[in-house]
């Protein structure tokens, strides 16, 4: 969509242009079977070796403060996890570790509940838990994606209900330049569906794509090593590489998805 004429146009692409395919594709692995390990096409963005690997630094937690954060372990920790999980907020299985996937649904119910979005597990970020504190949806028939911009969310609904809660990081509406034009980084909304997608890394005009789901041109669900808890992408909805594969091997963004953006 043109918003400028001249030298320059300003366009709204996502995370690249739609006829570029340039891929580095796995097999179609089914529903059933385990995610193959991502594998990068290039040396310079290594695919992560497990679901810990992110380029946001591991914070060791005070002894005293009594917060749980980023690096800490235990039963406190397994309590938390099983607590996100009831409520919906997708983290993987339970292991009394705090890594990448625990700070992921941190930040998904901080944002749900409008506080700070540090990742920390403090006061009142308990509370929001004590209180189960989760998303509505908008939808109230059928099964869709619904990716909230406000809130940085991304969520499965089924019949209205809301099954799954991830934190997402959507466009972040600042423009850039690419091969002599102009572009914005927008995250359109709409009402969509899947339309293609590849298993696999995709070498796309503005970065790696983990496993992409496409549903409107070059805007995709996919994921990336780095997802922080607000707007930052070129366009497309970014999961972290676990939550991807997650979708992926239990089949729930199939082609023909509706994908709701608002």
């Amino acid at each position: 969509m043109i918003v400028t004429l001249g030298l320059a146009a300003t366009l709204a692409v996502g995370c690249g242009a739609d006829d570029d395919q340039t891929a580095a594709p796995a097999p179609a692995v089914p529903s059933s079977s385990p995610a193959p390990a991502p594998s990068a096409p290039a040396p310079s963005a290594p695919a992560p070796s497990s679901p810990a690997a992110s380029v946001e630094p591991t914070r060791p937690a005070p002894a005293t403060d009594g917060k749980l954060r980023r690096g800490d372990k235990g039963a406190e920790v397994v309590a938390l996890q099983q607590r996100l999980t009831e409520l919906g907020y997708w983290n993987g299985k339970p292991d009394g570790s705090f890594g990448l996937l625990t700070q992921q649904a941190v930040y998904a119910l901080q944002k749900a509940a409008g506080l700070g979005r540090d990742g920390v597990v403090g006061p009142k970020t308990r509370k929001a838990l004590e209180t189960g504190v989760r998303p509505e949806a908008r939808s109230d028939s059928g099964y869709q994606v619904e990716i909230d911009r406000k809130r940085q969310l991304l969520l499965l609904v089924d019949d209205g209900r809301v099954t799954q809660i991830f934190n997402t990081s959507t466009g972040s509406y600042e423009r850039y330049e690419q091969d002599g034009r102009t572009y914005l980084a927008d995250t359109p909304a709409g009402r969509f569906r899947v339309s293609r997608q590849i298993d696999g890394w995709r070498d796309a005009p503005l970065g790696l794509l983990w496993r992409p789901k496409y549903f409107n041109g070059g805007i995709a669900v996919h994921g990336a090593h780095s997802v922080p808890p607000y707007a930052a992408s070129h366009g497309c909805a970014r999961l972290s590489v676990p939550a991807m594969n997650w979708i992926w091997n239990n089949d729930r963004m199939p082609i023909g998805t509706r994908v709701r953006v608002y």
